[in-house]
């Protein structure tokens, strides 16, 4: 017997059809093709099968024990194929029982999450949604298995494989977030103050080092930095009651300043704008559902980025 790769799966189809006519003639006239030509197409399948496949009886044509023994797995074949090439169905948000996985930092939580749970809790009250922390090494095998549906955070620290879908949600700078009546900083600081001034940082692995510390570091300088936490929750609560100075994305800064007596300041060191984005496999960018999930957090994206940076 032939194997997968020197099979012509083209022939499985009129296999199919000679199975549940059991006669050429017919078979031709389901497959609307010329008595000859099925009979062509007969010949190649017991060439490839080494098998007769069909033989004469006195009472028709008889399949063969090995074509009894393919029938079935063949048909499940051709029907799982018929429903993979369908178009596939309008996804409906609001009888959905669909559970999406993202994978997103807490930034990313903080500005995306809270508009995402009330359209879904409008629009579609039935489907839920898992977020996991993003690691430091890129998720690709749950993109590409399913078990993840997209990543939300800075495409310059993802770096995602050039493969994947990378669609620009909003963009963000740092800024510096310091008390509301801190002694010494009641404006944009110089260089020389900011340096001057105790730091926070906030560290998810907890290293010392962060984007202005590198920068910092070509210039030959260097600042305190005295508090490491992991997360962004706790971090402006501690700013706010002490006269260390944090340095975060400015679009953080300010949702955090609507709840503490803080006062958000320009970062006194020339640093490039983020881009932050949403990442997913080319495998799922057909599926409906999928869409519509992308689409949901493509619409919260567009009004960020219409809220002006203003620093």
């Amino acid at each position: 017997m032939a194997n997968l790769r020197t099979f012509d799966l083209n022939l499985l189809l009129a296999f199919d059809v000679l199975m549940r006519e059991r006669n050429v003639t017919r078979a031709a006239e389901c497959m609307f093709v010329t008595q000859s030509a099925m009979s062509h197409t007969l010949h190649r399948l017991r060439q490839q099968l080494n098998d007769p496949v069909l033989v004469k009886s006195p009472a028709g044509m008889q399949p063969t024990a090995l074509a009894l023994a393919l029938v079935e797995p063949v048909r499940s074949l051709l029907q799982e194929m018929e429903r993979l090439l369908e178009t596939p169905q309008a996804f409906d948000p609001a009888s959905s029982q669909r559970r999406f996985t993202i994978a997103a930092t807490d930034y990313m939580e903080f500005l995306i999450l809270p508009e995402l749970s009330q359209s879904i809790e409008q629009t579609a009250p039935g489907v839920d949604i898992h977020v996991k922390r993003t690691e430091s090494a890129f998720p690709l095998a749950q993109l590409e298995n399913g078990s993840l549906d997209v990543v939300l955070g800075f495409a310059s620290v993802l770096n995602p494989p050039a493969h994947l879908h990378c669609e620009h949600l909003f963009m963000d700078r740092m800024a510096c977030v310091v008390r509301r009546d801190h002694p010494s900083i009641q404006a944009a600081p110089t260089l020389e103050k900011y340096l001057a001034e105790t730091h926070m940082l906030i560290s998810r692995t907890g290293d010392k080092l962060g984007v202005i510390d590198e920068k910092l570091t070509e210039l030959g300088l260097e600042r305190r930095i005295n508090f490491i936490v992991p997360h962004f929750l706790s971090a402006p609560l501690i700013v706010a009651q002490t006269n260390m100075v944090l340095s975060l994305p400015y679009r953080l800064a300010v949702a955090f300043q609507k709840l503490l007596p803080l006062q958000v300041l320009p970062v006194p060191v020339s640093l490039p704008d983020y881009d932050l984005a949403m990442i997913w496999h080319p495998l799922w960018e057909k599926d409906p559902a999928h869409g519509w999930l992308r689409e949901q957090i493509n619409t919260i994206g567009r009004k960020i980025a219409e809220s002006e940076i203003r620093l």
